[in-house]
């Protein structure tokens, strides 16, 4: 046994020391993605399984990316500002005291011949995916160990830097008092880089690097919004949404797919305090989803809202990854440890909150932060966002 040990730590020692300095360049973000998880040096006996499991790896990445990116909800088709027209005062007047939270919509339309515009930027530095580091270098993506031996004693890592910059243009038009619709125009930044490293008994190789940088316009939503009416002390609406595959899927910021959204939207409450209620689902894009979503809204003075709103998704194309280890078919005693995806749909769940400003006149100034709560999927660092809004009013 111990000769035969011997014999496999030479064998590794001469591959590992055979550098693999490869670099990716001028390569859309899907290829550089692919060349840092299929480049390993690592020797598992097995080429094939290799390659499968750091494909599985790669897909699994690129499209908790692209739900982040293309699946997402994005901010409501509601103007911050509501009006209806009081025929016997021959006036318009607002509707709702608050300016409504982000994500959750709320039942209320803008009004017959109302529009409004916003602006949202938002800055997202990925740090985890389904609770591992991605940027530390601690990411295993495969290994061999012996299996008396506590750890591995040849392992190559995964350093990825994910971070992108979103700018959003909304606009939202009352072609009645009970029906709006809304489009939203975004543009997204993705710079990319990494590295893959094999580290044996300690001696650390450089394998792999890639860096990409690519800015495009994101899968584009249009949206309708149908006011239903009241049941009890709740309003009810309607949510339909089309996501047309204007991105470019091998730039991550693009399903390549149409996406249908069907929501039904409840509000309750009046004056200071609101709360609101949406459940739905959406065929299509980079996964099947239903969504549920809560906010409670607060009114300070007519002139700031505060909300806070709790998200949950569960997205049926969303695999967690988990470490499937399995014996070395050649060298006896010896397990490889790779990555593959888990079966099932992956839960995650984000809590919001935020405040909107009227500064004066129909204007907004409005600022957010998303925190997950689960560790499913591509998570960033919470980072605030922040918007205006102007309302068009006669």
């Amino acid at each position: 046994m111990a000769v035969k040990r011997r014999l496999c730590c030479a064998l590794w020692i001469f591959v590992a020391c055979v550098p693999d300095l490869s670099y990716a360049q001028n390569q859309s973000a899907n290829e550089v993605l692919s060349f840092l998880l299929t480049t390993q040096a690592l020797p598992t006996g097995d080429f094939v399984k290799d390659q499968q499991a750091a494909a599985a790896t790669r897909d699994t990445l690129a499209r908790a990316l692209l739900v982040e990116l293309s699946a997402v909800p994005l901010t409501t088709s509601s103007g911050g500002f509501n009006y209806r027209f009081n025929q016997s005062l021959g006036t318009l007047e607002r509707v709702t005291r608050g300016f409504g939270p982000f994500f959750v919509d709320r039942a209320t339309t803008a009004g017959a011949g109302q529009a409004s515009i916003s602006a949202t930027f938002r800055y997202s530095r990925f740090e985890t995916l389904d609770g591992r580091n991605l940027r530390d270098g601690s990411l295993v993506t495969s290994s061999n160990k012996f299996r008396d031996e506590a750890a591995p004693f040849d392992v190559e890592t995964l350093a990825l830097n994910i971070e992108t910059r979103t700018f959003t243009l909304f606009g939202n038009y009352g072609l009645t008092d009970r029906i709006d619709l809304g489009i939203a125009i975004p543009v997204v930044q993705l710079s990319m880089s990494g590295q893959r490293v094999n580290t044996y008994r300690g001696a650390t190789l450089l394998q792999a690097r890639g860096q990409v940088d690519a800015i495009g316009l994101a899968d584009i939503p249009l949206r309708s919004k149908v006011r239903l009416g009241q049941i009890g002390a709740m309003n009810v609406a309607t949510d339909v949404e089309v996501r047309f595959p204007t991105g470019d899927p091998d730039s991550l910021n693009g399903s390549g797919r149409y996406a249908f959204t069907g929501a039904v939207i409840g509000s309750a409450g009046e004056g200071a305090i609101e709360g609101h209620l949406n459940a739905g689902f959406t065929v299509g894009g980079a996964s099947d989803q239903l969504t549920l979503a809560a906010a409670a809204e607060a009114t300070l003075g007519d002139r700031v809202t505060f909300s806070g709103e709790t998200l949950i998704r569960r997205v049926d194309r969303l695999r967690a990854i988990h470490d499937v280890s399995e014996p070395h078919p050649s060298i006896s005693g010896v397990n490889t440890l790779r990555l593959l995806p888990a079966g099932g749909a992956t839960t995650t769940m984000s809590a919001v909150a935020g405040m909107r400003w009227n500064v004066t006149g129909t204007w907004l100034v409005n600022s957010y932060i998303v925190v997950p709560i689960t560790d499913g999927g591509l998570h960033a660092r919470p980072t605030p966002a922040f918007s205006i809004d102007y309302s068009f009013v006669p």
